[in-house]
């Protein structure tokens, strides 16, 4: 089983969730399927897919104009969210301080936090992919957690840009997370990858080792587009 992970970001409707949840109702898979919608949108039920935040706040309440809770997230029946995107890093400039009161806030209200790590294409130049990896997971992550997360492996430098990182790359990074997380206590953790991930790639990224699902952006906003990527492996 892989967990395949949709992060629509600022795009969609409500009506067009109701119409990819239903979409999805026949699917035959045995993957996990996550949709993280606008806040907007959440409430959607689904008997077979699980819904997500995109972001939460790092307080819980009080005179925070414009932020959601992680309370608020939960309340609406979801079970995850993203956090530390990587757009939310280069246009909020969150740091891992920030991305690690996330996740626990996350954690706080009993939600399942997807946290991104990730590379730019300076850091890539300078030959600090691993360093950046690997400081990520670390300090995004608080020391003294033993509850569910996932992360997901974003190069920066390849999302929206239609670039893929080798297989060789890509399994580099990802041994690095599993052994760091390893090294945390958290063995068995889901490592997901995400950046310019398509039907036609899927099952190839999927076959790295420590893959363990994906994380799709616009392709997963139509079904024709998604369906292909849950499919592509059992």
């Amino acid at each position: 089983m892989k967990v395949i992970a949709g992060n629509w970001k600022m795009n969609g409707t409500r009506t067009g969730l109701t119409d990819m949840v239903a979409a999805l109702q026949n699917v035959e898979t045995e993957n996990k399927i996550i949709l993280c919608v606008p806040y907007t949108m959440l409430g959607v039920e689904s008997n077979r897919i699980y819904m997500g935040a995109q972001d939460v706040s790092t307080h819980d309440h009080g005179a925070y104009t414009g932020e959601v809770s992680a309370q608020m997230v939960a309340a609406t029946g979801a079970k995850y969210v993203i956090v530390g995107h990587s757009e939310r890093r280069q246009y909020h400039n969150e740091t891992n301080d920030i991305v690690r009161q996330k996740v626990t806030a996350a954690l706080s209200a009993g939600l399942t936090p997807i946290v991104c790590v990730g590379e730019t294409m300076d850091e890539k130049q300078a030959g600090k992919t691993m360093e950046i990896i690997e400081s990520g997971v670390k300090e995004s992550i608080p020391n003294d957690t033993n509850k569910n997360i996932i992360v997901a492996y974003e190069p920066r430098w390849a999302i929206g840009a239609g670039l893929t990182p080798t297989k060789e790359e890509i399994a580099e990074a990802h041994k690095l997370i599993a052994d760091t997380l390893m090294s945390m206590g958290l063995s068995g953790t889901p490592i997901l990858y995400g950046a310019s991930v398509k039907g036609s790639n899927a099952a190839e990224i999927m076959s790295i080792p420590n893959v363990d699902g994906v994380l799709v952006g616009g392709a997963s906003l139509k079904p024709d587009d998604f369906i292909p990527i849950i499919t592509s492996v059992k």
